[in-house]
C-alpha cells in the first residue's frame, strides 16, 4: 500500500456503507416519483395500460375513436338501383304487362336506350352503380341493389320501390342514362313530385329527396365535369315528376339521375370511357355521402 493509506477495519467499512445507503435512498426515490409521473412518463406505462395508469384525455385517440372510425357511413343503408337489365330483350312479354304505379299504370320496365355504337344503358347502368358501391362500402355504408345483372329481367318498377322501402334505406339513387336526340347533352337529376293516389304518397320524401338531388347534382358536376342539361328542367340539372312508378311507390328519399345522353356523340364518348364511369361513380357516391352527413 502507498502513500500511507491503511486498509480500513471490517467494522467501520460497513458502518460507512450503510450511512451512505441511507442517505441515497431517499433521493432515488424522488427522482424515480418525477420521472414516472412527469408528462413524458415511461413509454412502457403507456403501453400496459395496468390499474395504475390514468383515464386518458378528451384529445387522446382511445377516448374519442371508436372501431368504426373514419368509416363515415357505418349504420346507413343505400339502395342502388342500376336501371333496366340487360337480360329484358330476351323477355318482351315479361316487361311490357302493366303494374300499378299508383295514379295510373306502366310497363314493368324497358330495355333501356342504347349508343349509336351499341352500347346498351343497362350494361352502363350497372357498371357505374358497381363503382358506387365499391366507394360507399369502403365509407362504411351497406349497400343494397335491386338487381345486380343476375335475374331473368326486371325487377319492374314497383319492386324497386319496394325494395327500397324494405330496406328501409336511408338514400336510394337510380342510375340510368337518358335517350334524347343528338345534339342534347348532359346530366339531370330526377325528383319526385308530390303525389298521392293509390299506393302512391311521395309528400313525406318529397323535400329529403330534392336535398339528396341536389348533393348529386353539384357533386357529379364536379367529378365528371359534365354539364347539367340544357334540353330539361330549364338547365337546373333538376327535373320533377309524377310518373315514375320508381318514385311513386317509394317511401324512402330516392332520385334517378340521367348521367348523359347515349344518343349524342360526345355525350357516349364520355359515357363509354370506363375512366369516365369511375369519375361518375365516385360524383354519385359523394353526392350521398353528403347527403347522409347532413
Amino acid at each position: 500500500m502507498s502513500n500511507g493509506s491503511f486498509p480500513p477495519e471490517s467494522g467501520r467499512r460497513g458502518g460507512t456503507l450503510a450511512i451512505v445507503l441511507a442517505a441515497l435512498i431517499p433521493t432515488c426515490c424522488v427522482a424515480f416519483w418525477l420521472l414516472s409521473s412527469s408528462p413524458g412518463g415511461s413509454k412502457d406505462d403507456d403501453a400496459d395500460g395496468g390499474s395504475g395508469s390514468t383515464a386518458p384525455s378528451a384529445s387522446s385517440p382511445s377516448a374519442t375513436a371508436s372501431p368504426s372510425s373514419g368509416k363515415p357511413l357505418q349504420g346507413k343503408v343505400v339502395v342502388i338501383d342500376p336501371g333496366h337489365n340487360p337480360h329484358n330483350r330476351d323477355h318482351p312479354s315479361q316487361i311490357a304487362r302493366l303494374v300499378d304505379i299508383g295514379t295510373n299504370e306502366k310497363e314493368c320496365d324497358t330495355t333501356g336506350t342504347a349508343t349509336n355504337s351499341g352500347y346498351a344503358e343497362a350494361s352502363f347502368t350497372l357498371d357505374v352503380a358497381r363503382r358506387v358501391r365499391t366507394a360507399l362500402e369502403a365509407r362504411g355504408a351497406t349497400v343494397r341493389f335491386t338487381q345486380d345483372g343476375d335475374r331473368p329481367y326486371g325487377p319492374c318498377v314497383d319492386e324497386r320501390a319496394e325494395i327500397g322501402n324494405k330496406a328501409h334505406a336511408d338514400a336510394v339513387v337510380s342510375v340510368h342514362a337518358d335517350g334524347a336526340a343528338a345534339g342534347q347533352r348532359g346530366f339531370h337529376v330526377i325528383l319526385p313530385k308530390s303525389v298521392r293516389g293509390g299506393g302512391a304518397d311521395t309528400s313525406a320524401i318529397t323535400a329529403p329527396s330534392r336535398l339528396l338531388g341536389e348533393r348529386l347534382r353539384s357533386r357529379f358536376a364536379k367529378a365528371t365535369g359534365s354539364e347539367p342539361a340544357q334540353y330539361i328542367g330549364d338547365g337546373s340539372g333538376l327535373d320533377v315528376r309524377g310518373d315514375l312508378g320508381g318514385l311513386n311507390l317509394s317511401t324512402v328519399p330516392k332520385v334517378f339521375i340521367e348521367c348523359g345522353n347515349m344518343r349524342d356523340p360526345q355525350d357516349a364518348a364520355e359515357l363509354t370511357d370506363a375512366a369516365w364511369r369511375e369519375r361518375a361513380g365516385r360524383g354519385i357516391a359523394q353526392g350521398i355521402t353528403d347527403f347522409l352527413n347532413e
